[in-house]
């Protein structure tokens, strides 16, 4: 009997052992569960081990968040991986997050995006809370994007719109094929975008002479950006896991990463060597040249370095050519399946602006039913459909319920466009429904998000508002628009893939064809 004492001492260390192993890995992977039991969590779908609730989003997350809202309800809590996550899909979800705690929901969560593909979380999106983020903010709103600035740059969004206008009509003359919209509109949003940060067009080979990129390059780094700031990687969820990189995300992040370094260092260097060469006579042209002097006043109260300086400027580009190019999409897309919209907008052209004329900037406001188009199209296709995270730094309480500090926070501004006790019909494209509507998409109407609000919210929305209401305006003036031969208004597809934006799954096909007279389009 003495004999088997050490046996069973042991046996009894052994599972001692074990169940402290277990304790210790049950509180890593569920971020000390049994705690959470004495707090009042929203309701939602029982985590599974390690993965949480991952294993319910599917390939469209704010389509899953979508069908689990009707589930569990406006707020919602889910896990994903190691990491709590509250959705919010409501209006005083959003005024909640966005507007009377903005400040306690200011954060961003550290995901593999922002460390890889903006310079390790310098530019204005992916950058934390503090004194660095809120210099950016007031950077962006008193300089980059001040009123003067924007007016500063009117003429070259005026050039670059009837560059459209002369593009289409030539396509249109070469046999009345079917012309690949968003090729035109990618176009256009970029060059307006790279003129105004960057001060040439480097879409066009003549401009961009001695550039490390090559157009087309140029426009797969961008859509290759998009997509990997929208993506669930798997090592955000379970960093753990996260060195695996099981999807080849992170691989691609570091190889567009490079490229983009190597194509932001020859723009810095152009701008430099302008600078230097100008002297006491230099004048800021574009953006980057007003960044380069912010980089060197001494006053700021954090240094802008040079990986600053490049993580801004892709910030800018890729801010301002996105969501002007997808909304205008969704926007025809929507009109080629409801001529009757088609027929209204242009019969309010022609009315207010006439038929010798193209629209400019400051005529939209006098546009009310082709500005409800825009708002009707950024209700049901908004371009960042779940708005980008932010994360909880302090613990809060919203109807009862606890949001603990380090929550993830998703406002699935999606479900919000489509809620019933909002909008009525709300699957449907009504543009009608804004006429008269005080709802607008600065921020202020939580019905109506597209750029987010409160802090946080998009410091473009202006400019990117300028180049799809008056793009938009033009191509409905200048153009009849039809499906090409043989393809029915239902069976146009309206898929969108899901990323940072959420573009058409099949890039749009239509016919266009020139209805003003000849002389304009070689204005």
């Amino acid at each position: 009997m003495d004999q088997q004492l050490p046996t069973w001492a042991s046996y009894a260390a052994t599972v001692a052992a074990t169940l402290l192993l277990l304790h210790a890995l049950r509180r890593l992977l569920f971020g000390g569960r049994a705690n959470c039991r004495k707090l009042n969590l929203p309701p939602g779908p029982k985590p599974w081990p390690i993965i949480g609730n991952l294993n319910l989003i599917g390939a469209l997350p704010h389509r899953s968040l979508h069908a689990l809202s009707r589930q569990y309800g406006p707020l919602m809590h889910l896990r994903f991986g190691s990491f709590p996550v509250v959705v919010g899909s409501s209006v005083d979800a959003a005024r909640f997050f966005l507007k009377t705690h903005d400040v306690a929901f200011t954060d961003r969560p550290k995901t593999a995006a922002g460390r890889y593909t903006t310079y390790n979380y310098s530019d204005i999106t992916w950058s934390p809370y503090g004194a660095y983020w809120r210099q950016a903010r007031k950077m962006c709103l008193t300089e980059l994007f001040s009123a003067r600035r924007l007016d500063s740059y009117e003429y070259i969004r005026r050039e670059e719109i009837r560059s459209l206008v002369r593009d289409l009509r030539g396509a249109a003359a070469a046999g009345g094929a079917p012309v690949l919209l968003k090729d035109f509109l990618s176009t256009v949003s970029l060059n307006v975008i790279s003129r105004m940060v960057l001060g040439k067009k480097y879409l066009d080979p003549a401009e961009a002479a001695g550039a490390v990129v090559s157009p087309d390059e140029f426009k797969w780094m961008l859509d290759e950006l998009f997509l990997l700031n929208g993506v669930l990687n798997i090592g955000d969820s379970i960093p753990w896991l996260d060195f695996l990189d099981l999807q080849g995300y992170i691989k691609r992040m570091k190889k567009l990463s490079k490229k983009f370094d190597r194509f932001l260092e020859h723009v810095l260097d152009e701008h430099n060597e302008r600078r230097w060469k100008e002297g006491e006579e230099f004048v800021a042209k574009d953006m980057v040249d007003v960044l380069l002097q912010l980089a060197d006043d001494p006053t700021l109260e954090v240094k802008l370095k040079r990986d600053g300086v490049k993580a801004f400027t892709q910030d800018l580009i890729a801010g301002g050519t996105e969501s002007s190019a997808v909304t205008v999409e969704w926007a025809i897309s929507e009109l080629l399946k409801q001529p009757e919209i088609f027929a209204k907008a242009t019969e309010e052209l022609d009315r207010v602006i006439g038929r010798e004329r193209w629209v400019e900037e400051r005529e939209v406001h006098k546009l009310p039913y082709v500005e409800a188009i825009v708002k009707e199209t950024m209700r049901l296709h908004p371009v960042a459909p779940m708005l980008v995270p932010r994360l909880s730094r302090e613990d809060s309480q919203i109807n009862g319920y606890d949001i603990p500090a380090g929550t993830r926070v998703l406002v699935n501004v999606w479900t919000i466009g489509r809620d019933p006790e909002i909008w009525d019909k709300p699957e449907e494209f009504r543009p009608e429904r804004f006429l008269g509507s005080p709802i607008d998409v600065k921020g202020h109407d939580f019905e109506l998000l597209p750029f987010g609000s409160g802090r946080r919210m998009c410091p473009g929305y202006s400019l990117g508002l300028k180049v799809i209401q008056v793009s938009l305006a033009n191509l409905l003036h200048g153009f009849a628009w039809r499906l090409p031969d043989r393809m029915k208004r239902e069976d146009l597809s309206m898929e969108e893939i899901f990323g940072l934006s959420t573009p058409r799954k099949e890039p749009l096909e239509a016919v266009v064809e020139p209805k003003l007279p000849e002389h304009l389009y070689d204005l």
